[in-house]
């Protein structure tokens, strides 16, 4: 969701020519996670300029998972899985738990009004390509 710039060329011409997409780092290394916000986590403390820079697209999206009663790791795979071109994402689980706890994004259906809010959260590339690169 912080990194959409596939969603100009590559999933479209994707889908378009019959091909599965495997995604790496839907999560955008535990940015997406529900410990995304916690700064006493070693791999989030290192990357607190990033953090700092989406603070409020996260909070955000916390909120929305809250909202819906969600973990925001499971919005954010059920999110990606939702592209009929993504055939699966690369998640790199720290324990058991988290890969267990990842199963749920299978089943998880976000409605029309949750992937709208999504898009406000993260918005897209702003179009297809070649539109979207014009000035």
């Amino acid at each position: 969701m912080l990194c959409r710039l596939p969603e100009l060329e590559v999933l479209p011409a994707a889908k378009a020519n019959g091909l599965g997409v495997v995604t790496w780092a839907p999560l955008h290394h535990g940015l997406l996670s529900r410990n995304g916000l916690r700064q006493n986590d070693l791999r989030i403390t290192e990357q607190k300029a990033e953090v700092d820079k989406v603070r409020n697209q996260l909070e955000a999206f916390r909120d929305l998972c809250k909202a819906i009663g969600e973990h925001e790791d499971n919005v954010a795979l059920a999110w990606i899985l939702a592209n009929p071109a993504v055939t699966c994402p690369i998640i790199g689980p720290e324990t058991v738990e988290h890969l267990e706890g990842s199963f749920k994004a299978l089943d998880l259906v976000l409605n029309p009004d949750v992937m709208k809010k999504l898009d406000e959260i993260f918005p897209g590339p702003g179009g297809m390509a070649p539109e979207a690169y014009a000035w």
